[in-house]
C-alpha cells in the first residue's frame, strides 16, 4: 500500500473511532476529514508516519491563515497522532512540533434591546399587513430563535409536534447526545400554533421545505431580509446573534450564570461566559446588590 493510501485508510479508521467513541457529530467528522486529507495532501501523502521536523512544514504553509484556523487544524492533528499512538500505530508522537497559536476568542455581534424590538416591529407588521404563510413562518422562527436560545440547526429541524401547547419547554439533545431544557414562552407558542395550522399534515417537521426541513441556509436569508426590513445591517444579524442576544439579555436582566449555561446547552462555563459578555460594570453592580454580605455591611453596629 502506498504512503497515501495510508494516510487515507488510517484517517478513515480514526474518524469512525470519532464517531463511534466520542460521539461526534456529523459537521465536527466533516471538519477532521478535512483538515487531515488537506495536511496529508501538503505532507505529500504520507502525514501519518511524518517526522516532528516534517511536521513543523505545516506551521509555515498555515502561516497565511487565520490564528483560528491554524488552531483548529492544530486540534485536528493532535487528536489524530493521539490515536495512533494509543493504537500502536506510532511509537511516538509528534504533534509537539505543530503550531500552538495563542488564539482569542472574538466576541459575538449585539444586537441591542432597541434592534430586538425593531424586528419583532417588522414581524407584527408582516402579520397585519399580509397575515400570509411567510409572515407566520417568519414569527415562530424568531419567536424561538430570541425567545428559547435554539442554535439554527435544532430549530430547523425540530420535529412537527416537538412543542406542545401544554408544555413550556422542550426537551433537546445537542452537541454530544447531551440532553437540555429549552422554554419555551407564550408568545413563542401562540406563533407557532399560529404557523402550524398552515404546515402540511403529513409533514414530519414543524419548518418544512419541499420534501426536507428548511435549511440553515435559508433561515439566515429569511433573518437578513427581516433585518433590512426593519432598518438594522443585514450582517449584523444571523441565528447565532438572535441566540447571543437571547442569553444577553437573560444576564443583564439578573439572569444565573449556571442555569444559563443549561438553557444553552454548555459543557463548559466558560464557554457562557464568553458567549454571554456582559461589561464589568454590571457584573460589579450585580454583586453589590445581591451579594448577602452587602446586607450585613449595612446593618448597624
Amino acid at each position: 500500500m502506498t504512503a497515501a493510501g495510508e494516510d487515507r485508510q488510517l484517517i478513515a479508521s480514526f474518524l469512525e473511532m470519532m464517531a463511534a467513541e466520542a460521539g461526534a457529530a456529523r459537521n465536527t467528522l466533516l471538519a477532521y476529514e478535512r483538515d487531515l486529507r488537506g495536511a496529508s495532501e501538503l505532507m505529500g501523502g504520507s502525514l501519518a508516519s511524518a517526522s516532528p521536523e516534517r511536521l513543523k512544514g505545516l506551521g509555515e504553509a498555515w502561516m497565511p491563515l487565520k490564528r483560528a484556523t491554524v488552531a483548529r487544524k492544530s486540534a485536528a492533528l493532535r487528536r489524530f497522532f493521539a490515536f495512533l499512538a494509543d493504537e500502536g500505530l506510532r511509537n511516538d508522537d509528534p504533534s509537539w512540533a505543530l503550531p500552538r497559536p495563542v488564539s482569542e476568542r472574538p466576541l459575538p455581534k449585539v444586537l441591542t434591546h432597541s434592534d430586538v424590538d425593531a424586528l419583532f416591529r417588522e414581524v407584527e407588521r408582516r402579520k397585519a399587513e399580509k397575515g400570509d404563510a411567510a409572515a407566520l413562518r417568519v414569527s415562530a422562527l424568531v419567536e424561538l430563535l430570541y425567545g428559547s436560545g435554539l442554535r439554527a440547526t435544532e430549530l430547523v429541524s425540530l420535529p412537527r409536534n416537538a412543542i406542545s401547547v401544554d408544555k413550556p419547554f422542550l426537551i433537546l439533545s445537542g452537541k454530544g447526545g447531551r440532553e437540555r431544557l429549552v422554554p419555551i414562552s407564550e408568545k413563542a407558542h401562540a406563533a407557532v400554533q399560529e404557523w402550524l395550522a398552515l404546515v402540511p399534515k403529513e409533514s414530519p417537521w414543524l419548518f418544512p421545505s419541499g420534501k426536507k426541513h428548511l435549511s440553515r441556509v435559508r433561515l439566515y436569508q429569511l433573518l437578513q431580509e427581516l433585518a433590512a426590513a426593519a432598518g438594522i445591517p443585514p450582517d449584523r444579524i444571523s441565528p447565532h446573534v438572535l441566540r447571543h442576544a437571547f442569553a444577553t439579555h437573560l444576564l443583564e436582566g439578573g439572569a444565573d450564570l449556571r442555569a444559563l449555561q443549561m438553557l444553552l446547552g454548555h459543557a463548559d462555563i466558560a464557554t457562557t461566559q464568553i458567549y454571554t459578555h456582559v461589561d464589568s460594570r454590571r457584573l460589579i453592580e450585580l454583586v453589590n446588590s445581591r451579594h448577602p454580605l452587602v446586607d450585613e455591611q449595612r446593618k448597624p453596629a
